[in-house]
C-alpha cells in the first residue's frame, strides 16, 4: 500500500482543520477516546454539534484562539491507500510553517472560502506549492452551504484562480465544492451540489497517481555515519535519497574522488539485490577508500555538481532579518558546512509575483541569492532533484533554523574543473589551455558611441505564441531608431550551429546554452540582441541570465494558452505532433516551465502586435536600455497577427 503525503493550506478560518476533522471522521480513522475528548471539547466551548476542527488543533493556544499556529500532522489510512496529512496555519505570519508542512508533500490542499472567493493568502500558498514544486494541487472551495451550494460562486472562483495559476509552474491543478462542516464531498457525494459532476476529496486523494514522483534515475547516498562492529566489518549507513544501487555497480566517493564498486547492499533483514529512493541500507564497497559522514556516494557516469557558490531561491523563516554580514550554518544533505549569504538578487513580492530590488529578508520573505560555502557541496538543482536540491540555514548562536533554500545551480565561474582537488567529477569544463582574451574596442566605448546600453532581450514561450513576429517588429523599430542590433531565431541557430542537436532534454539545455553564449558575444560586441527561443526550462534561462551583468537580460515571457498556439500553428508542428509525426513537441508532448517572475508578460491573445511590440520597447526604456522608445507608433501590416 502506497503512502500519499499532502499538506492542506488557505486563508485563516477558511476550514483547514475541519476539512481533515471530517476526513479523519468520516473515513473512521478516529479512536472512540478520541471523538470522546472531543465531544467533551466541544460541550466546554459551548458549541453545539461536534467540533472537528479540534482534532488537529493541538496546542492549546490553537484551542484558545479557534486557530492553527503550528503544523500538525496526522496519519490515517484507507483500504486503498496510507495519509499523512501537514495541517498548516492560514496567518501571513505563519507562512513558514506552510513551506515547512509542504515541503515534502506530493499534493496540496489550498481552501478557498466560498464567500469570500480568491484571497492574497491562498495566492500566496499557489506561489509557494509553486516554488516547492508540489506537482498536484487541489482547490477546495469550501464552505458551500453558506453560499446555498451556488454553482456560479464556484464557477467564478474556478475562473479566477485558474487566470492566477497560469502565471505559475502547476501543471496538475483540481478544483472540488465542498462543505467540511456538513461533509458534502468530503468523504461522501453530496446531493446539494447535483451540478457538480467530479470526484469527492477522499476519491481524488485516493486514486492519484504518485508513482513517477520519485527519481530512480539520479543515485545519491549521502552517508549518515560509518558503522565497524569489528575489524572484518566497514560498511556506510544512510539513505538513499533517489535513484537505485545494485552490488556491483561501479560508484565514485566525493568529495576524494576515489572510485570502487558496491560489494554488498545490508539492512537488519538480511542484503537486498536492489536499494532504491527512500531505503535505509548498509553499503559496503570493494575498495579501502576512506568514507565518512557527510561524503556522498553516487554513480560513476551520473554525478552532481560540485561547488562552494550556488544560487538559490531562499525563504526567510526567522524574526531576525538575513544579515549578509553573518554567517550561518548550511545543512545540505548529511553535511554541515559555514556559508554566507553574499549577494541578494532579488526579493519576490508573492502578491504580484513581481521581483523587487532589497537589501535584505525578512520573515516569510522570498528572494534569489548567491550563498558561498566554505567547503565544496555536492548538488543538483532542485528542479531535477529535490532531495539533493534542498537546504537549510541554521544561525549557530541560537540554533535555530533561519531559512529554507531551493538550488537552482552553480554560480558560473565556480564549475570543478577536472584536475582539481576533486578529480573524478565529470563536468562541463573549459580547457586549461585555452585562455580569455579582452575585447579590444571594450562595450562603454561601443555604447557611448551607438548612444544605446547593449542587453539581451530572450523571448520565451510556445511555439505559435508570437515570439518571432514580435522580435522583427522590435528589431525593425530599434533600426530605423539609428540601434545596433542583432535577432538570434531558434530556427536559425538550429540549422546552423545547433544543427546536431535533437530534441530531447539534454540536447535542449545544450542548444540554449550555445544560443546564450552567442548572445554573449554579441552583446559585448554593444548590440541590443533578441533572442527567440522556446526555451522551455527554466533553469536553461537561468543560466544564460547568470552569464551577463546585472540587469542587462530582459526576460519577455510571451504568453498564449495550449488551445490558442494549436489553432494558430503556424509551421505545422501541432497538427504533425497530433499525428504522432512529432516527438517531443513542448505544449504536447513535453513540458514547458513558465517564468515565475519574468521582466515582462505579453499575453499574445489579448495584445496586438503594436501593443506588444510598443512595450518591450518600453520596457527597455524604463531599465535604462534605450534613452526613450524609439521611433513612432507601430502600423503593423493589414490582418498580421502574432506567429511563433
Amino acid at each position: 500500500m502506497d503512502l500519499l503525503r499532502f499538506t492542506t493550506a488557505g486563508s485563516v478560518d477558511d476550514g483547514k482543520s475541519t476539512l481533515i476533522g471530517r476526513l479523519l471522521h468520516d473515513s473512521r480513522a478516529i479512536f472512540e477516546d478520541q471523538l470522546d475528548a472531543i465531544e467533551e471539547a466541544t460541550r466546554r466551548r459551548g458549541d453545539t454539534g461536534l467540533d472537528l476542527s479540534l482534532l488537529t488543533d493541538g496546542l492549546r493556544a490553537e484551542r484558545e484562539q479557534g486557530i492553527t499556529i503550528d503544523v500538525a500532522y496526522r496519519y490515517f489510512a484507507t483500504p486503498r491507500r496510507k495519509f499523512i496529512i501537514a495541517d498548516t496555519p492560514g496567518h501571513v505570519q505563519y507562512t513558514r510553517n506552510m513551506v515547512t508542512g509542504a515541503s515534502t508533500a506530493d499534493l496540496a490542499v489550498i481552501l478557498m472560502d466560498a464567500r469570500k472567493g480568491v484571497l492574497t493568502q491562498g495566492k500566496r500558498h499557489g506561489f509557494i506549492a509553486s516554488l516547492l514544486r508540489i506537482p498536484r494541487v487541489v482547490v477546495a472551495v469550501n464552505k458551500m452551504d453558506l453560499v446555498g451550494y451556488s454553482e456560479g460562486v464556484y464557477r467564478e472562483i474556478v475562473r479566477e484562480y485558474t487566470e492566477f495559476s497560469a502565471k505559475l509552474d502547476i501543471h496538475d491543478i483540481t478544483f472540488i465544492p465542498l462543505s467540511a462542516l456538513r461533509g458534502d464531498n468530503v468523504v461522501d457525494r453530496s446531493r446539494r451540489m447535483p451540478w457538480y459532476n467530479g470526484v469527492t476529496l477522499l476519491h481524488h486523494l485516493e486514486n492519484v497517481s504518485i508513482s513517477a514522483d520519485r527519481n530512480l534515475v539520479d543515485f545519491r547516498f549521502p552517508v549518515q555515519t560509518v558503522i565497524r562492529p569489528h575489524q572484518d566489518f566497514r560498511g556506510y549507513a544512510g539513505t538513499v535519497v533517489s535513484g537505485t544501487v545494485q552490488p556491483g555497480e561501479e560508484i565514485v566517493v566525493l568529495p576524494t574522488g576515489r572510485t570502487s564498486r558496491v560489494e554488498r547492499i545490508v539492512t537488519a533483514d538480511g542484503d537486498l539485490e536492489r536499494a532504491e529512493s527512500g531505503d535505509a541500507v548498509v553499503l559496503t564497497i570493494a575498495d579501502d577508500v576512506d568514507v565518512g559522514r557527510g561524503d556522498m556516494i553516487v554513480r560513476k557516469k551520473n554525478v552532481p555538481q560540485v561547488g562552494t557558490r550556488i544560487d538559490a531561491m531562499l525563504c526567510w523563516m526567522d524574526e531576525e532579518v538575513l544579515d549578509r554580514s553573518r554567517h550561518y550554518h548550511l545543512q545540505h544533505t548529511t553535511q554541515f558546512v559555514q556559508a554566507h549569504v553574499e549577494r541578494l538578487e532579488y526579493r519576490i513580492d508573492v502578491d504580484t509575483l513581481h521581483r523587487e530590488q532589497a537589501d535584505t529578508l525578512g520573515l516569510n520573505d522570498i528572494g534569489r541569492v548567491r550563498i558561498e560555502t566554505a567547503r565544496p557541496i555536492f548538488f543538483d538543482s532542485y528542479a531535477a532533484n529535490g532531495a539533493t536540491g534542498a537546504f537549510i540555514l541554521v544561525d549557530p548562536r541560537s540554533n535555530r533554523t533561519v531559512a529554507g533554500g531551493m538550488i537552482r545551480g552553480a554560480v558560473r565561474d565556480d564549475v570543478v574543473e577536472q584536475g582539481s582537488e576533486h578529480p573524478g567529477v565529470e563536468e562541463a569544463r573549459t580547457s586549461p589551455n585555452v585562455r580569455w582574451e579582452g575585447w579590444n574596442v571594450d562595450l562603454a566605448e561601443r555604447e557611448s558611441r551607438n548612444g544605446h546600453r547593449a542587453a539581451v532581450v530572450w523571448l520565451t514561450g510556445l511555439s505559435g505564441s508570437g515570439k518571432s513576429t514580435i522580435a522583427r517588429e522590435v528589431e525593425r523599430r530599434l533600426f530605423e531608431a539609428g540601434c545596433q542590433t542583432m535577432l538570434l531565431d531558434g530556427d536559425h541557430v538550429r540549422h546552423g550551429l545547433c544543427g546536431d542537436l535533437g530534441f530531447t532534454r539534454e540536447d535542449r539545455t545544450e542548444n540554449i546554452r550555445r544560443a546564450g553564449e552567442l548572445a554573449r558575444l554579441f552583446f559585448h560586441q554593444g548590440c541590443i540582441t533578441l533572442c527567440t527561443f522556446i526555451s522551455p526550462y527554466r533553469e536553461g534561462r537561468d543560466s544564460v541570465r547568470a552569464i551577463l551583468p546585472e540587469g542587462r537580460f530582459f526576460e519577455v515571457f510571451v504568453e498564449v494558452d495550449v488551445a490558442t498556439a494549436r489553432a494558430r500553428d503556424p509551421k505545422g508542428l501541432y497538427a504533425k505532433a497530433l499525428r504522432g509525426e512529432i516527438d517531443n513537441l513542448t505544449g504536447v508532448s513535453a513540458p514547458y516551465e513558465a517564468p515565475e517572475a519574468p521582466d515582462l508578460r505579453l499575453r499574445t491573445a489579448e495584445l496586438s502586435v503594436e501593443e506588444a511590440v510598443d512595450r518591450v520597447l518600453t520596457g527597455l526604456a524604463e531599465r535604462g536600455i534605450l534613452p526613450t522608445p524609439p521611433g513612432g507608433p507601430l502600423v503593423p501590416p493589414r490582418g498580421s497577427a502574432p506567429r511563433g
